[in-house]
């Protein structure tokens, strides 16, 4: 291959590596996120309106001043969901409990949290939260602060 054929595939090697896994496996865009502004964030509907066992409404992710990433988001989960993946991130995360018992395991210590509980995820340790219940659902609001992943 010359150099022209080469240059010729530089659009499309760039295209194919804005996109990075993330820890957990799932893609994340290489494209610089919105700044936020101060304001009122509605949640954004699922992408799949069909009752799944794992349902996320998204409020917002974007930058906050200082290079800080911020993500807001509610996840349900139905009776007998499986667990997450366990993973790690750069990023604190922080789960609000709002109805049934979720399992939130950090830093290999299991906790069931009820409603009303928070639990919280230093960056960088291991990490796993499912629906405790085989037979109540579970919901819980997340949110996420730390450096551009």
């Amino acid at each position: 291959m010359n150099r022209r054929e080469f240059s010729a595939l530089l659009p499309m090697l760039a295209a194919g590596s804005a996109m990075a896994p993330s820890i957990e496996g799932q893609t994340q865009s290489a494209v610089p996120l919105e700044k936020l502004v101060s304001g009122r964030y509605s949640p954004v509907a699922p992408a799949n309106p069909h009752p799944a066992p794992r349902m996320s409404q998204h409020y917002l992710l974007g930058m906050l001043p200082d290079n800080i990433r911020l993500e807001a988001h509610e996840t349900h989960l139905a009776p007998g969901c499986p667990p997450e993946p366990i993973g790690t991130h750069k990023h604190t995360e922080i789960w609000f409990v709002r109805e049934g018992t979720a399992r939130l395991m950090t830093a290999g210590e299991t906790r069931d949290l009820v409603a009303g509980d928070m639990g919280v995820c230093v960056a960088g340790d291991r990490h796993t939260i499912y629906n405790a219940s085989q037979t109540e659902p579970c919901s819980y609001f997340v949110l996420t602060v730390g450096p551009p992943e």
